[in-house]
């Protein structure tokens, strides 16, 4: 979402040699969010362009009717929103049998215990910092916490699911991220994407910040 449409081949490039591991997409339909973005026709042109996989993040309303035409990408991640859907236990499993692995995303509103229940279940749990939506936002400090309360929460209950941070990773915000917990960070507007580029210095030193 934060990069040049224009460029978007040199960018993915950019990312590509700087070993980047995911390539975080954005899918928004108007309704979860005020904000509409990419859909599965981006995602598959990204897929064939590039050898990264996807990280598919469904800021959508009933993603359980949507999710096949995101979790048939080779070794992509599809996260949703567990308030989004009435049967999370059944998505989880739909994604995983279609090839992807399943995450689910913890919008600033709600607590790392309101999916403690689904946390053995899915590779990686995205923990919000800002509201979801929009690029550009400041970081709401009190998910930081939120991080830290879901590392607690997998070891105790022996889940090994990574723990992504999505939201204004800035070059402040990053060592807090990992203090807190976090071993994912979606770069966007805040470090890595200065007017929708990516230069080879700015992923050095996001690397040397996250550790």
């Amino acid at each position: 979402m934060c990069a040049d449409p224009f460029a978007l081949g040199a960018v993915v490039d950019a990312l590509e040699a700087g070993g980047i591991e995911w390539l975080h997409i954005d899918v928004m339909d108007g309704h979860y969010v005020p904000n509409f973005t990419l859909g599965p026709d981006f995602c598959r042109a990204l897929a064939a362009h590039s050898r990264i996989p996807l990280d598919i993040h469904l800021m959508i309303e009933e993603p359980e009717r949507h999710v096949h035409l995101f979790a048939n990408f080779a070794g992509a991640r599809v996260t949703f929103h567990p308030e989004t859907v009435r049967q999370p236990v059944r998505l989880i499993d739909c994604i995983r049998e279609m090839g992807a692995k399943p995450g689910v995303a913890l919008d600033p509103s709600m607590s790392a215990a309101s999916c403690q229940h689904l946390l053995p279940l899915v590779d990686q749990v995205v923990v919000m910092t800002v509201n979801p939506g929009y690029a550009g936002q400041k970081l709401l400090p009190f998910c930081l916490e939120k991080i830290t309360d879901c590392r607690k929460l997998l070891e105790a209950c022996g889940g090994n699911a990574d723990i992504e941070v999505d939201g204004n990773v800035s070059w402040e915000n990053i060592p807090k991220m990992v203090d807190a917990g976090a071993n994912i960070l979606v770069a966007g507007t805040s470090s890595l994407f200065v007017q929708g580029r990516v230069a080879p210095e700015d992923i050095a030193r996001f690397r040397q910040l996250a550790g």
